[in-house]
């Protein structure tokens, strides 16, 4: 009998989704399979979707206490072997689990990876599937993590005893969480192995991947994951400067993040990224501001790429205001 495979799915508030989700699961081509899910104190009707499906797949209903709690507790009911992660708004398509539980089982890997899909769903009510995004084979995965490399949770399988190693999901993040699991799953030691071919779909509301009211928690919270990890690396000695590199590379993405956002932060970020590799140059797709930071170094051409910056969303502030006085803004 083939090995059972786990699906857990944390649910808050996602009945618009929550179906697609699960019967994504149910109609897997692998046959040995339970699918669990732990409603997260939703208020919607979330939890009589679930009870709907009465037999056919595992659940618990608690208080609302975040999406790493659910996924702890999901993995303490399951019992399989191979582990795989599904958001309640996203969905992997038939051959998924067959595919990775085949290479798993013919590679000495403790996770394996592939490659992933947007749905995109705009204001209008439309939605649409977008390229495939190439996860790719990565040289050393825990660098790639460290400079910010994603992959979608769903495109990702564990042996079991990988998620044992790692220590679970940190029940302290309400941001950054996948990305702080994968971290602590490769610094437990575990192999990571990519398998190209696309069988999982994330979705993306909107054009605006951070919003306003929820911008100051993200940056806190990728900022604990990289001082955590950080603290991992210096406590194992084995912080290179490899490493050193793309943390630094982080927190300028996180410095860039916070620009518009508070300032103080933005500085506090940079001055991060420079302690962290002094040599630091950002990789940027513009030729001008390469030929400058290779004259006058990083942090001045940083200065002045930013006093453009302010300068442009100023002006466009200003054109847009004028329009928005007389009624003209669409």
């Amino acid at each position: 009998m083939p090995k059972k495979v786990s699906v857990i799915i944390p649910c808050f508030n996602a009945e618009k989704w929550l179906k697609e989700a699960i019967n994504s699961c149910l109609e897997q081509t692998y046959s040995n399979l339970e699918i669990i899910v732990i409603d997260d104190g939703s208020t919607d009707n979330s939890l009589e979707i679930i009870k709907s499906y009465g037999d056919k797949i595992i659940w618990r209903s608690l208080p609302h206490q975040g999406g790493n709690y659910a996924r702890n507790r999901g993995f303490e009911l399951s019992q399989g072997e191979y582990i795989q992660y599904l958001d309640a708004d996203d969905y992997i398509w038939p051959e998924k689990i067959k595919r990775q539980v085949s290479f798993l089982e013919t590679t000495d890997a403790d996770v394996i990876y592939g490659d992933w899909r947007h749905q995109r769903h705009l204001p209008n009510g439309s939605s649409f599937l977008d390229k495939r995004e190439i996860s790719g084979t990565q040289a050393d995965i825990l660098a790639a993590l460290l400079a910010n490399w994603w992959v979608a949770l769903a495109a990702l399988m564990y042996k079991r005893s990988a998620v044992e190693k790692s220590g679970g999901w940190d029940e302290k993040l309400t941001a950054a969480q996948d990305r702080d699991f994968f971290l602590s799953v490769v610094m437990a030691g575990a192999k990571v192995v990519y398998q190209p071919g696309c069988y999982s779909v994330y979705r993306r509301y909107g054009a605006v991947t951070v919003s306003t009211g929820s911008k100051n928690r993200w940056l806190k919270n990728h900022h604990l994951v990289l001082k955590k990890v950080e603290q991992q690396l210096l406590q194992k000695n084995r912080l290179s400067q490899s490493y050193r590199q793309a943390l630094a590379k982080s927190y300028f993405e996180l410095a860039r993040e916070a620009l518009f956002f508070d300032y103080s932060q933005y500085l506090m970020f940079l001055d991060e990224a420079l302690v962290m590799f002094p040599d630091f140059k950002a990789n940027s797709k513009r030729i001008f501001y390469r030929l400058v930071q290779d004259i006058l170094g990083f942090r001045q051409t940083e200065r002045i790429a930013c006093s453009i910056l302010f300068a442009k969303k100023f002006v466009t502030a200003s054109l847009a205001y004028p329009k928005a006085k007389l009624g003209m803004t669409s």
